[in-house]
């Protein structure tokens, strides 16, 4: 029998990095709602009384940028001086500039469709190059790898009961972590939990570590994955009263694995937040996601990596690759060649299939993009499933 261990972590909404993209989204899910075809690439920083707000932003829409950063700040919990960061009273810079027209030349019309190959209005051509990567497998209800799955819901818990005071001692910055023992490659119990949260200065670490382990984390890890030699860790330091900004810089991008599989699966390097769904970046991630998902909801494998790539100003991505590691149960030729039939792959028609030009992103800034049903993520959907099961498993 062969045993590993895999760790995932999340983080709440309340640390630097996810402020800043919750920040960057939110612009983008404004602009959105005034101008479905803006082009926005925004990113944000922080650190101690400080927000700053920069890209390329080409759009008709006029919006506060003041007021979205301070909404945003505010509704993440960081709403007065003693909690070390201030939505009313932070600086809040903003330095943004119009998309390169070199890239707009791309974009607005693909190189198939200036040769007269592509004829349909799907004939914008990708944002950037790059490669995507999704992932599913058949862990979880959602599938999702089991460790990042119970990390995200970990963190979503200590957000929960901090907003809704059962525990008001908490303050927004917090980080969780799971690490999963797997025997024969199956999940068969949780080895460790760790949780580091913000909070006031007058509550003792033993107060901290008894409440979260009642209220976050026993009504989160199944009891049947819990025995008597799972590891817990609070607050491991002692101590976690500076936290958000004022203990530690943020920037838009950097949780490109929280945001995704927790490490379970590859990662093509792009991030999310704060791009309009031209950039393959996000789309295509969203993309190879669905697709992934489909065919282990299809009962075509147990676990499926499906890899995009994509040429700045080309519309058909210039490579495709379905891996099921050894799992599926047709040959990954035929699996490939339906999901190609059916899943039409160019950025426009990605943006079309998912109507992807929607103010929807600030909800995914946080507690991951993948496996989000808890949202109604338009990539989170099984429609094709049926499909793929009918065409595939005569």
């Amino acid at each position: 029998m062969k045993k590993v261990l895999f760790t995932s972590e999340s983080v709440t909404e309340g640390h630097p990095d996810k402020i800043c993209d919750k920040i960057s989204d939110a612009v983008l899910d404004a602009l959105l709602e005034q101008d479905p075809y803006s082009r926005v690439a925004c990113e944000t920083c922080c650190t101690t009384g400080l927000v700053m707000i920069m890209g390329e932003i080409t759009t008709k829409a006029v919006i506060d940028y003041q007021k979205i950063v301070r909404e945003t700040v505010r509704e993440i919990g960081y709403d007065r001086a003693k909690y070390g960061f201030d939505c009313d009273s932070c600086a809040v810079l903003s330095s943004v500039h119009e998309q390169s027209p070199d890239i707009a030349l791309g974009v607005d019309k693909s190189l198939e469709a200036k040769n007269g190959e592509i004829v349909d209005t799907f004939d914008t051509g990708a944002g950037d190059q790059g490669l995507m990567f999704g992932y599913a497998c058949d862990e979880t209800p959602e599938l999702m790898p089991l460790p990042i799955s119970l990390a995200h819901k970990l963190a979503i818990q200590l957000t929960a009961v901090r907003k809704n005071h059962t525990l008001d001692y908490l303050r927004p910055d917090g980080k969780t972590q799971v690490t999963v023992e797997y025997q024969d490659d199956v999940p068969v119990r949780v080895d460790t939990v760790v949780i580091s949260t913000q909070h006031s200065d007058s509550v003792t670490l033993e107060q901290i570590r008894e409440d979260l382990i009642k209220h976050v984390i026993t009504s989160i890890i199944p009891e049947n994955l819990i025995d008597g030699e799972t590891k817990i860790y609070v607050n491991p330091t002692g101590r976690f009263v500076v936290g958000g900004p004022a203990g530690d810089s943020g920037l838009t991008g950097r949780k490109i694995i929280v945001d995704t599989y927790g490490g379970y699966s590859r990662h093509g390097g792009g991030a999310f937040s704060g791009k309009d769904p031209t950039k393959v970046d996000r789309s295509a991630c969203y993309a190879t996601r669905y697709i992934a998902k489909n065919i282990v909801a299809a009962g075509l494998a147990k676990k499926c990596e499906v890899q995009l790539a994509y040429a700045i100003g080309i519309a058909k991505p210039v490579s495709v690759m379905i891996d099921t590691f050894g799992t599926a149960v047709i040959d990954e030729a035929l699996i490939s060649e339906a999901v190609q039939k059916h899943v039409d792959l160019r950025p426009a028609a990605i943006i079309d299939r998912f109507q992807l030009r929607r103010p929807i992103y600030s909800a995914t800034a946080a507690y991951g993009h993948m496996g989000r049903e808890d949202i109604n993520a338009p990539w989170e959907q099984r429609d094709l499933a049926p499909v793929l099961r009918a065409e595939l498993l005569k």
